[in-house]
């Protein structure tokens, strides 16, 4: 009898953290996608520094938890892995999808998506599969899947969104051809239209360049 991987459907539940409320004053809302080894209420303490009555925060969180540094103490998250990575993506979309309808975000918000590290794969590919429109796309610190194209971002064009693209110059994960690789990617995905920011540091997420971004 040789051995065989079947699947099942089923149903599951995660959570999801926000920060501020929206009201009548709420200019901006952000749904933000931490990177590996985070968890979304962690996550948020970078944005804590936004305008509160103008900024509301989703932080959806990565469903796969595991304890960090084999201590079991601490405990992080990832959002998928190279194995059955479609499948994985599958989920998540669906998961962000429902976060997406939960909130039910006004039409007088404007909607910042930004990815980190890990975070960006998982922004980019909801994005692009969703045709999610936002005032802005930030990718910031991370790779581009390589199986999007121009294409599943030419709607992007039609919105007019921004897109950004965040690096620090001491990113101990993308080196000097890495980065080239990546940038010759953003050409050629979003035709010219995104903007590259190299920040002193390494990999990091910095607060004073959110502000920079409304």
């Amino acid at each position: 009898m040789g051995r065989q991987e079947k699947q099942v459907g089923y149903q599951t539940t995660n959570t999801y953290e926000t920060l501020n409320e929206v009201t009548g004053k709420t200019k901006n809302v952000w749904i933000v996608l931490h990177g590996i080894g985070y968890l979304s209420k962690y996550f948020l303490r970078y944005f804590e520094d936004l305008n509160p009555e103008e900024n509301y925060v989703i932080a959806p969180q990565a469903p796969s938890k595991y304890y960090l540094k084999n201590e079991y103490k601490h405990v992080g998250a990832s959002w998928l892995t190279k194995e059955r990575t479609e499948l994985e993506v599958q989920n998540v979309v669906a998961y962000l999808n429902a976060v997406y309808q939960a909130e039910n975000i006004p039409e007088h918000c404007q909607l910042y998506i930004l990815g980190f590290s890990q975070g960006v794969s998982i922004a980019t590919r909801w994005v692009a599969r969703e045709q999610i429109k936002c005032r802005s796309l930030i990718l910031y610190a991370g790779g581009i899947p390589n199986e999007l194209t121009p294409d599943d971002f030419s709607f992007l064009e039609t919105n007019n969104t921004s897109v950004s693209i965040l690096v620090g110059n001491r990113d101990e994960y993308l080196n000097a051809e890495r980065l080239q690789q990546e940038s010759i990617k953003m050409e050629k995905l979003f035709k010219g239209r995104a903007k590259q920011i190299i920040f002193e540091g390494g990999h990091e997420l910095k607060k004073e360049l959110i502000h920079q971004l409304i």
